[in-house]
């Protein structure tokens, strides 16, 4: 059974950088894309970014752009998101998961996400 634990949210002032991980256990993590969604008080969940298995290649959700970085670390299991210049409105739950489309609706299989919370 798959099992995904993201960690490294908190609370950041406006301008900040946080740096999520995921460790993903229960599969051949290596073979997969990994991506990272979002979902704030109210809205729906949302695509952020993805990276395919060897690391070389990597999409973007236009309001991220220039601010956030995916990476991975395919000897541990992990797929990083580096985010830069945070804004108030970065504010939300942050979620990896496995796999490339960028349709949250896709997947049925979450981790428990964590909370990020940019604010003054």
């Amino acid at each position: 059974q798959v099992q995904l634990v993201e960690s490294g949210g908190g609370l950041v002032q406006p301008g900040g950088s946080l740096r999520l991980s995921c460790v993903a256990s229960g599969l051949s993590f290596s073979r997969y894309d990994m991506g990272w969604f979002r979902q704030a008080p109210g809205k729906e969940r949302e695509f952020v970014t993805r990276i395919t298995p060897s690391g070389r290649g990597t999409y973007y959700a236009d309001f991220v752009k220039g601010r956030f970085t995916i990476s991975r670390d395919n000897a541990k299991n992990t797929v990083y998101l580096q985010m830069n210049s945070l804004k108030p409105e970065d504010t939300a739950v942050y979620y990896c998961a496995v796999g490339g489309s960028t349709r949250p609706y896709d997947y049925d299989n979450w981790g428990q996400g964590t909370q990020v919370t940019v604010s003054s």
